[in-house]
């Protein structure tokens, strides 16, 4: 399967040696035909993957990010030379699912693309289409969990937490590894990344009354419980 990663950058030179080395690990790489019209490339060329620079002629990345969350859960990575910390904590509450800091290693960034596509396209695997939990069903393939007359849409990043801590069948997972886990390379990934996508899930998971069942184990990880 060839992968099409949508690039949303407007530095030319950092544009094409990103074309040149994701042409080389064999993705097509597509971008805006105009940044004031980065939503109508988007669905014209529907990728894969898009990674999106945030400070961006007319509008800025969150912006676009915004606007492709409205109709797609296409994975986002955004890469950015902006290092304050809120940036990325408001990056990955708009429902991104990586931020990498320039200037980065190639491989850092080609590395995360395949966890990234790993995650969302399986790669051909095949699961069980739902999981049941705490009395509701997690839809695999939707994102999607549902309690009674409740129901939450669920980030690529937060339905792969909560399957990865309902299958650990009331065990702790440490945040070691569950940051490896989920972008497998640790020592480039801030530890608050996590701690905001834990966050995140829980919020998502309050209505249905099941917030409570993702436990901090203080110094050792996170578990989901049985209530």
């Amino acid at each position: 399967m060839e992968f099409n990663i949508f690039i949303v950058e407007d530095d030319p030179a950092l544009f094409e040696a990103l074309q040149t080395g994701l042409e080389a690990w064999a993705f097509r790489v597509t971008k805006p035909d105009d940044f004031n019209e980065v939503m109508r490339s988007f669905l014209d060329q529907e990728p894969h993957l898009v990674i999106m620079d945030i400070t961006l002629p007319k509008f800025d990345g969150f912006h676009w990010c915004r606007e492709i969350r409205s109709v797609s859960e296409v994975p986002i990575i955004f890469l950015s030379s902006r290092d304050h910390p809120l940036d990325m904590v408001m990056a990955l509450n708009m429902g991104a699912d990586d931020f990498i800091q320039k200037p980065f290693h190639t491989n850092v960034l080609y590395a995360k693309i395949q966890a990234v596509l790993r995650r969302t396209y399986a790669y051909g695997e095949t699961q069980a289409d739902t999981l049941e939990w705490n009395g509701a069903l997690i839809d695999l393939k939707r994102g999607v969990i549902r309690k009674s007359a409740a129901e939450a849409d669920l980030t690529k990043n937060e339905l792969f937490l909560l399957i990865s801590l309902v299958k650990s069948n009331n065990s702790v997972i440490s945040r070691h590894d569950l940051i490896r886990k989920l972008w497998e390379d640790e020592q480039f990934v801030n530890d608050n990344t996590l701690t905001t996508n834990i966050t995140r899930l829980r919020q998502k998971l309050d209505p249905l009354g099941l917030s409570d069942a993702i436990v901090t184990k203080k110094g050792m990880g996170y578990m989901a419980v049985t209530l």
